[in-house]
């Protein structure tokens, strides 16, 4: 979780000096400063003291963070306003999870052409086979090598204080940039240089978003230890060292980094920083792959498939399609930047984006649901930091800022239809079919035939009938001797409280024996898991712990969306819905049905 703020020194300090127009050692010193009160004020201020506060049930993250406010606001104009917010943030959080895993193996290869300018050659190779086989590893798991991470990044941080402290010892004048002050004078004398290299300065705080997103795994308190501890400490000394090199010899500013180290160490060196950028690229991946599945269960993103890599840990998962995605797009842009200090001015504007959604989402929750005065005024002005960060960032858009922009607008494009589309959807099956009510009061009349067997009848909707019932009773004039109505609504959490009647089960009254419905209430992280909910179902009703999951058959019902001209969605929306709906995991899949006792039933609604 600290893989990507944590190996920033590799490339971070290199940018921002770039920034200055000479290397006067007042200005050395005042965006010096600028780095470290970032770290204070955004990762330490922010998120570690404030939004780490505010958790859903345990989980963190701008998707968690959304779940609450959703849950406070329920409907509503600010509802829908803050839909896209979050949107936003997720899609430029995605757009940081191609972007991170570049920038950082190309800065540490990079360091083979300062332990030997003639292995320049090898750089781009090297980081493009490294990247491939991160990717390739993706599929067994962080679970089964992620043993080795905690231990190799204690090195790393290790590494990053005892070449910042053999720097510093030979420049210990450096010590002074740790005061607010040097920033403050360096605005003032150049304001416009110092707005200017806010736009770099952000990218020392990369990784913040994550260490938010990874608060379900660890808690706020282990977090918070582990950056005061050692994270935070190893950083500061790490970038002052950086500093007394530069100060020391000018021309170590093309990378301060390698300038602490010394030359029969280097290459030592690169290999810890290679592994730590692996473990950074690899956290960054695994945390895009939360993103997704969260954003799945939200109704923002099309639910893919998905694959617990662990049977201890459940947010060790595996999405195939979206590794492979982010795998091509990882190589394509380094292929297309080819070196870290191109690849630096497109990272600030994604960074600083998603911090500034997230604040926006967090201030909007403080003020309707907690009221929290001090909070919000202390959110409120750490939020106008972040909208600073944003709009340095802004003019190194043509230069660069182009691509997270890009990646990011298809990304929002791609949520925003989804979910448009998914609520004329349901819009469209509440007007042409009945409720459970309705049509099972509608039974009587019918007298079907009641074969032997358990029928599973499976809708996401609790108010509708699920198709398939009604077409089988419809077509064949039979119902199963067990119906099962099984319907699933999804809160705002990350998981159901078994307190809150999770399973509900309910029946129609005597004219309607062996017909029963059961309501299962799902966290947005979860999966359906039917053997589960009839287990839980059998401690309600006796009846239903004779239903054997193995034995009965399994209806689904799938709406087939299609083309309308009179849908207030523009035609090309239409269409990349009807793509998503394509690609979008097959029921069988997603709700992990035996296929040989499955029967899917699709019927076709307009848009």
């Amino acid at each position: 979780m600290f893989g990507d703020i944590g190996t920033s020194p590799l490339y971070a300090m290199r940018t921002v000096l770039g920034e200055g127009d000479d290397l006067h050692r007042d200005t050395v010193y005042g965006l010096t400063s600028m780095v470290i009160w970032s770290l204070l004020l955004v990762v330490t201020g922010l998120y570690v003291s404030l939004l780490m506060r505010v958790d859903n049930e345990g989980e963190g993250g701008l998707l968690a963070l959304f779940g609450l406010l959703r849950r406070a606001l329920r409907n509503g104009r600010l509802l829908v306003a803050a839909t896209f917010v979050a949107m936003i943030g997720a899609a430029l959080f995605l757009g940081d999870s191609i972007i991170t895993p570049a920038i950082s193996v190309l800065s540490a290869a990079e360091g083979l052409k300062v332990a030997s300018p003639s292995l320049s050659g090898i750089v781009l190779p090297m980081a493009l086979a490294i990247l491939a086989g991160v990717f390739v590893l993706q599929r067994i798991g962080s679970g089964a090598i992620g043993r080795f991470y905690g231990p190799v990044m204690v090195v790393w941080f290790l590494l990053l204080i005892i070449t910042g402290a053999v720097s510093l010892a030979r420049g210990p004048q450096a010590f002074a940039a740790l005061s607010p002050h040097h920033a403050v004078l360096f605005a003032a004398k150049d304001p416009l240089t110092a707005f200017v290299a806010l736009g770099s300065v952000i990218l020392v705080v990369t990784g913040a978003e994550a260490l938010y997103a990874d608060l379900g795994h660890f808690g706020r308190a282990a977090i918070t230890r582990a950056w005061l501890g050692l994270v935070l400490p190893a950083l500061i000394v790490a970038y002052l060292g950086e500093t007394a090199a530069v100060l020391r010899d000018p021309s170590n500013a093309a990378n301060p980094f390698y300038g602490v180290v010394p030359s029969w160490s280097r290459i030592p060196v690169l290999v810890v920083a290679t592994a730590a950028t692996i473990i950074a690229s690899e956290a960054v991946i695994a945390g895009g792959f939360t993103v997704l599945h969260q954003a799945g269960g939200l109704g923002l993103f099309p639910y893919l498939r998905t694959r617990h890599t662990s049977a201890a840990e459940a947010g060790q998962i595996y999405l195939p399609a979206a590794n492979w995605s982010l795998g091509a797009a990882v190589l394509a842009i380094v292929l297309l930047f080819r070196n870290s200090e191109r690849l630096a001015a497109a990272y600030g504007l994604a960074v600083s984006l998603t911090i500034l959604t997230t604040v926006t989402l967090y201030l909007t929750l403080t003020v309707v649901r907690d009221h929290a005065r001090l909070r919000a005024t202390a959110g409120a002005l750490l939020g106008v930091v972040a909208a600073c960060f944003f709009a340095a960032a802004i003019p190194k858009f043509l230069s660069g800022g182009w691509l997270p922009a890009l990646i990011g607008g298809v990304l929002f494009v791609v949520m925003w239809t989804w979910w448009a589309g998914r609520a004329r959807l349901a819009q469209a099956r509440s007007r042409v079919e009945l409720s459970p009510t309705d049509f099972v009061r509608d039974l009587q009349q019918a007298e079907p035939t009641r074969v032997p067997g358990t029928g599973i009848f499976l809708t996401d909707d609790a108010a509708i009938a699920p198709l398939a019932l009604r077409t089988l009773l419809e077509l064949g004039h039979l119902l199963p001797e067990r119906v099962l109505i099984l319907s699933w609504q999804l809160a705002d959490t990350p998981t159901a409280r078994p307190h809150e009647n999770r399973v509900r089960v309910g029946e129609f009254g005597h004219p309607y024996d062996g017909v029963v419905s059961v309501d299962v209430t799902l966290g947005y992280q979860e999966r359906l898991d039917i053997v589960a909910v009839l287990h839980e179902a059998g401690k309600q009703d006796a009846g239903l712990t004779h239903i054997d999951p193995d034995t009965a058959y399994y209806f689904v019902s799938t709406p087939h969306p299609q083309l309308n001209r009179a849908s207030p969605l523009a035609r090309w929306r239409q269409r990349l819905f009807l793509l998503l709906d394509e690609l979008t995991t097959d029921r069988v899949v997603q709700l992990r049905l035996p296929r040989h006792r499955t029967v899917t039933v699709g019927r076709e609604l307009d848009l």
